[in-house]
């Protein structure tokens, strides 16, 4: 049974080297993707959602000494409602729901280059301690923020690599 297996899979392995799929972050920390991001500023957000999305998107842009030609412009949508109810009509479980709509703007002339959306959602548990179900609530809200802003690197990584403008401008920036 291995062996067929093997012989499979050694048998469909030209056909995948010809599926189109290419490296997105090609070569490295020099490509012309990580350069492009290297040149994102992110725009202040207000509020605790704000500065976490805001610092999750920090630790994901490299920081290649380049001045920035871009920035991310995003505004957040952070709620919770209330899904499961108990006999005593409180709730038991909570949704919550973090949406970020985003804009890559060109800082030269203010043009946007990218409107997209992100979003995820997370379900929390709400138990008698009001405590542990706002450290619950919190702990939402900071794994959101790193999936949301997984999302927006990776939109924009994919917007530099398709976008020859974007990478051209790399090139032709020097780094400091």
């Amino acid at each position: 049974m291995k062996r067929l297996a093997i012989l499979s899979a050694l048998a469909l392995a030209p056909a995948l080297s010809g599926c189109g799929l290419h490296p997105l972050y090609a070569g490295g920390s020099s490509g012309p993707v990580a350069g492009a991001l290297g040149q994102v500023e992110i725009a202040p957000i207000a509020g605790k959602n704000g500065w976490l999305m805001a610092t999750a998107l920090r630790d994901r842009l490299p920081s290649n000494g380049a001045p920035a030609l871009y920035r991310i412009d995003i505004r957040l949508d952070d709620q919770i409602s209330g899904l499961g109810v108990r006999t005593d009509d409180s709730v038991s479980r909570e949704r919550r729901t973090l949406r970020a709509r985003y804009q890559l703007v060109r800082i030269g002339d203010n043009s946007v280059l990218l409107d997209a959306t992100a979003g995820s959602d997370a379900g929390i548990d709400v138990v008698r301690s009001e405590y542990a179900t706002i450290a619950a609530e919190n702990t939402a809200l900071e794994r959101l923020s790193q999936i949301v802003a997984d999302q927006i690197v990776a939109r924009i990584a994919l917007y530099a690599r398709n976008t020859p403008a974007v990478a051209a401008a790399q090139a032709t920036t020097p780094a400091k």
